[in-house]
């Protein structure tokens, strides 16, 4: 009776194991981009490189989509066309997704959405009142990483700092209410009376003449390094800072490569970082393990004292320097992972409430 026992719990586990390789089989997976595209060096970018690098290593078929113009509407057709496509896992970077998934994810409950950085706020906005079982997004604690930029720029010896950031959506005023805050703190604990932050909009996630303009003034004056914080703004930062020789904070990934390769070696300072591609690879991975759960929006923030294994950090080109260290960097992550240190996520304030020892210049839009 035992051995008749034993043999159908085998063949139960090799129908089980079957049935899962068949499912991870059928899956394939598309990725839109938003309003950029594959090489713009941030969202769609890391977005595209984490889906195709997945996909390669488990044998699934991977495509990416562009939609014809920046418009809820074509959005909404590329998605339709990678599911006439036969596509079943929707891959969707950036807070414009939100009407189309608004529109799409109750619309097909066979297909999989996949989102990063597309709030319940974004969702419900635009008019989606149940948060649908087959979707997912991953938004990010991005007042913690601004935090570590602004804290490891003062101590790296910066005094005179400005943060460009690009529309004022939630997600970009918590990366600037982050940043002043770590200036803030890094100038109290040195005993620093004399550091400032220049803080604007562009009012755009792209840089042009007016806005380098205003960057040259900046940085002609006292300004000693920027935070460019929204999509593509970082031209206008970089453009004015090779000019005075001065520098610029990336934002969303490693921007250093593409930074210092337009506007000079050693430019970057650092960058704040999102873990999108550590969010593609567990949301796929889950996706083909079949234990994918939707019907949630998920904060992302501090998972480890280790920084490395955290959704949010500074980049590993940050240039570290005796005055402050690999090594401090990961204390301050400790300190902040077991609660020692409180950042605040209040998008309802101005930069200047966060300022206790610093002073604060809020020159509002740009444009």
């Amino acid at each position: 009776m035992k051995k008749i026992l034993s043999i159908m719990l085998a063949l139960v586990m090799v129908f089980a194991l079957v049935g899962v390789a068949q499912a991870a089989e059928e899956v394939k997976v598309a990725m839109i981009t938003d309003y950029g595209d594959i090489t713009d060096q941030s969202f769609n970018q890391t977005t595209y490189e984490a889906c195709k690098a997945f996909c390669e290593a488990k044998n699934i078929d991977f495509q990416y989509y562009k939609p014809s113009s920046d418009s809820d509407e074509d959005r909404i057709s590329s998605i339709e066309k990678a599911i006439d496509d036969g596509f079943n896992v929707i891959v969707m970077p950036g807070y414009a997704f939100a009407p189309a998934i608004a529109k799409t994810a109750p619309e097909y409950e066979d297909v999989t959405f996949i989102a990063l950085d597309v709030s319940e706020y974004d969702l419900t906005s635009a008019g989606l009142e149940t948060l649908p079982a087959n979707m997912y997004s991953a938004v990010y604690q991005e007042e913690l990483c601004g935090y570590m930029a602004g804290y490891a720029a003062v101590k790296l010896g910066f005094k005179k700092l400005g943060f460009l950031g690009g529309m004022a959506v939630p997600a970009v005023v918590r990366y600037g209410y982050g940043f002043v805050q770590g200036v803030d703190a890094a100038a109290a604990e040195l005993g620093l009376a004399d550091v400032a932050v220049k803080y604007a909009y562009g009012n755009q996630f792209y840089g042009d003449a007016d806005i380098t303009a205003a960057m040259d003034v900046w940085y002609g004056a006292d300004t000693e390094v920027v935070f460019a914080c929204g999509g593509g703004i970082f031209t206008s930062a970089g453009e004015s800072a090779k000019k005075y020789g001065k520098k610029v904070i990336g934002v969303d990934v490693d921007q250093a490569g593409t930074i210092d390769g337009l506007y000079g070696e050693g430019i970057t300072v650092t960058s704040a970082m999102k873990g999108l591609a550590a969010t593609v690879n567990t949301m796929l991975g889950k996706v083909v393990e079949g234990t994918f759960e939707g019907g949630k929006v998920e904060n992302l923030g501090l998972v480890s004292a280790v920084p490395e294994e955290n959704y949010v950090q500074i980049a590993g080109s940050t240039q570290f320097s005796d005055s402050f260290t690999a090594e401090d960097y990961a204390a301050l992550v400790a300190k902040m992972f077991a609660g020692e240190i409180s950042v605040s996520a209040d998008i309802e304030k101005t930069a200047s409430d966060f300022a206790t020892v610093i002073t604060v210049d809020d020159q509002g839009n740009i444009k």
